[in-house]
C-alpha cells in the first residue's frame, strides 16, 4: 500500500508545479502595483518634496521586500532589442513603457540613454526652490511704522513672479517630464518636449537644468536615428538563477533555508506574502479563517453522511415502498430551499427574543469570556451552542444529494450476480445488505467526498454573512471585492492542493471498498 501511494504522489507532483505556475501568473499579472496598493493607505505629512522622496524610499523598500526587484522566472524568451535588466526599473508603468520603447526603436542602449536624461531633468527639476527663486526676482523696500512709542520696519517685496505661478510652472514641468517617462508615442513625445521648450524660453528662471533638457532632445534624436528594429525578429533566452518566481516559491534562501529577512519563508513554508487590505500576513489571515469554516464543514459533511446514508440504504432496500416515496419527497423540498431562507429563518424562530431564545443569534464565541488558553472539552462546551443553526443550515441540502447517490448505487449493486449468489449461500439479509452490497455501493459515496477537501478552503459566504461568522467564505468575498491579490492567490493555492489531495484519498477509499481494485 505505501508503494502504490508513493507512486500517486509522484503522478501528483506536475499537478502541483503547474498549480504553482498558475498561482504566480495569476499575482504577477494582476491589475495595479501591489506596491502602491500597500502606500494607498499611508498618510505622510510634511512639504511635496520631503513626501516624494519618502515615498520613493518606501517604494523601493517594499519592492525589495516584496521581490520585485529580480526577474519573474528562471529564463525568459527575449529578443535582442530587449533588455535583460528591465525588471530592475521601480515604477511598474515605466518599465512597460521602456518595454514597448525598446520593441519599437529596437535599440536598448539608446533607449537607456534616453531613460536616465529624463530621470536626470525630473531630478534637476524636483531640486528647484521655489522661495530662492522668488527671492532672485524679487526687489526689496523698507517701510518704517510706528505702533506708540516703538517703531517697526516692514520689508516690502516686489517679485516679478508670484509664488503660485513659480510652483505651477515648476509642477507643469515635472508632470510633462513623467508624460514622457509613460510614454512612448512619438506625437505625445514632440508635443511634450515643444511644451517644455517653450517653459523654458518664457520663464528664465528655471534654466538651470535647461542643459539637462537638450540632453534628452538630443538623447531622443539619437534613438530615432539609431533605431534597429531588426534585432525584434532575433530571439534570444535569458536565465536567471535569482528570480521572483523561485523567492515566492521557497523564500529568501537558496533552497528550503531559513529567510534572510525574517519576512519571507515561500509558499512551501507557508508564507504567501501580506495582504493588500491591513498588510497583515496573508498565512495568519486564513489560518485564522480556516479553522473556523473547517469546524462547520467537517461536521455538516459528517452529519450528513450519519444521516444520508442509512436512509439511502433503507430506500434502495424499501425501493418504491411508502418510506421511500415519503423520505424523498422530503428530502427534494429540503434540497429546494434556499440556504439564506433557511438560516434566516432559523434566526427569527429559535434566536429572537419575541419568539425563542434558544441559540446566539451571531459569532463563534463570546469574546467576554472566551480564553484561548481553555482545554478541548471546554472549549467545545463554550462554541456548540453557536454552531447549532449554522450547522443546520449548512447541512440539510446534503441530505436528498448524498441519500440519492446512495440509494442509485445500492439499487445497482442490489440486482448483481454477487448479491443472488450470497443469498443463494443462505446468508442472512442484513448479512448481504451491509456486507457484500454496501461495500460495493460506496464508489459513488467516496468520488463525492474527493471533491470535499477544497470546499472546506472556501467555506460558504451566504451562511457566514447570516450567522456572521468569520470563516473562509466572507473573507474571500471581502478579498474579491477588494482586490485582494495575495489572499486570492493563496487560497486558490491551497484549494488546488486540497483537490489533490482528495482525490489521493479518493483512490486509497476505492481500493480498500472494492477488492477488484488492486494496489499494485
Amino acid at each position: 500500500m505505501l508503494k502504490y501511494i508513493l507512486k500517486r504522489l509522484f503522478v501528483f507532483i506536475p499537478t502541483l508545479v503547474i498549480i504553482s505556475l498558475l498561482a504566480f501568473v495569476v499575482s504577477i499579472n494582476a491589475p495595479g502595483d501591489p506596491v502602491e496598493r500597500l502606500l494607498k493607505s499611508a498618510n505622510k505629512e510634511g512639504s511635496a518634496s520631503e513626501q516624494s522622496n519618502s515615498t520613493k524610499k518606501d517604494k523601493e523598500e517594499i519592492r525589495k521586500r516584496l521581490g520585485l526587484d529580480l526577474p519573474i522566472f528562471y529564463f525568459s524568451l527575449s529578443t535582442l532589442a530587449d533588455s535583460d535588466t528591465l525588471y530592475k526599473i521601480p515604477d511598474k508603468a515605466q518599465q512597460e513603457n521602456l518595454l514597448k520603447l525598446s520593441r519599437k526603436y529596437g535599440n536598448w542602449k539608446a533607449v537607456s540613454e534616453y531613460y536616465h536624461t529624463l530621470l536626470s531633468l525630473q531630478q534637476s527639476l524636483d531640486s528647484l526652490n521655489v522661495d530662492k527663486i522668488y527671492e532672485a526676482n524679487s526687489t526689496f523696500s523698507y517701510k518704517k511704522v510706528s505702533e506708540g512709542d516703538s517703531i517697526r520696519i516692514d520689508t516690502l517685496a516686489d517679485s516679478k513672479y508670484s509664488k503660485n505661478e513659480i510652483n505651477d510652472v515648476k509642477n507643469n514641468s515635472n508632470f510633462d517630464v513623467l508624460s514622457l517617462l509613460e510614454t512612448y508615442n512619438e506625437s505625445t513625445i514632440e508635443s511634450k518636449l515643444a511644451s517644455l521648450e517653450s517653459t523654458y524660453k518664457k520663464y528664465p528662471f528655471i534654466t538651470s537644468s535647461f542643459e539637462k533638457f537638450n540632453a534628452v532632445k538630443t538623447s531622443y534624436e539619437k534613438l530615432k536615428q539609431e533605431a534597429t528594429p531588426w534585432k525584434n525578429y532575433v530571439p534570444t533566452i535569458l536565465f536567471y538563477s535569482k528570480n521572483q518566481y523561485h523567492r515566492w516559491l521557497f523564500g529568501d534562501a537558496p533552497w528550503f533555508g531559513e529567510s534572510q529577512t525574517g519576512q519571507l519563508k515561500g509558499v512551501l513554508r507557508g508564507d504567501f506574502g501580506i495582504s493588500y487590505i491591513d498588510s497583515q500576513p496573508v498565512s495568519d489571515k486564513i489560518w485564522k479563517k480556516f479553522k473556523v469554516s473547517f469546524v462547520f464543514i467537517f461536521f455538516s459533511i459528517l452529519f450528513a453522511y450519519i444521516v444520508s446514508i442509512p436512509i439511502g440504504i433503507y430506500s434502495a432496500y424499501k425501493k418504491n415502498s411508502k418510506f421511500d416515496r415519503i423520505s424523498s419527497i422530503i428530502l427534494f423540498v429540503l434540497y429546494s430551499m434556499p440556504s439564506f431562507f433557511i438560516g434566516t429563518l432559523l434566526l427569527y424562530t429559535f434566536a429572537n427574543p419575541d419568539v425563542l431564545v434558544w441559540f446566539p443569534e451571531s459569532g463563534f464565541e463570546d469574546p467576554a469570556i472566551y480564553r484561548e488558553d481553555w482545554g478541548l472539552i471546554q472549549k467545545i462546551i463554550h462554541h456548540w451552542p453557536y454552531m447549532v443553526l449554522p450547522l443546520i443550515a449548512y447541512t440539510y441540502g446534503s441530505f436528498a444529494f448524498l441519500s440519492r447517490i446512495m440509494r442509485v448505487g445500492m439499487i445497482d449493486v442490489m440486482g448483481q450476480d454477487f448479491v443472488r449468489t450470497a443469498r443463494a449461500k443462505g446468508l442472512n439479509e442484513k448479512t448481504v445488505v451491509l456486507k457484500h452490497a454496501l461495500r460495493n455501493s460506496l464508489l459513488p459515496i467516496i468520488t463525492v467526498f474527493a471533491n470535499i477537501f477544497p470546499v472546506a478552503i472556501g467555506g460558504s459566504v451566504i451562511i457566514e454573512v447570516i450567522f456572521s461568522l468569520p470563516g473562509m467564505g466572507f473573507e474571500t468575498f471581502s478579498a474579491i471585492l477588494n482586490y485582494d491579490y495575495p489572499m486570492i492567490v493563496a487560497i486558490f493555492t491551497i484549494s488546488g492542493f486540497l483537490t489533490v489531495i482528495g482525490y489521493l484519498i479518493a483512490d486509497i477509499l476505492y481500493a480498500v471498498v472494492d477488492p477488484r481494485i488492486s494496489y499494485n
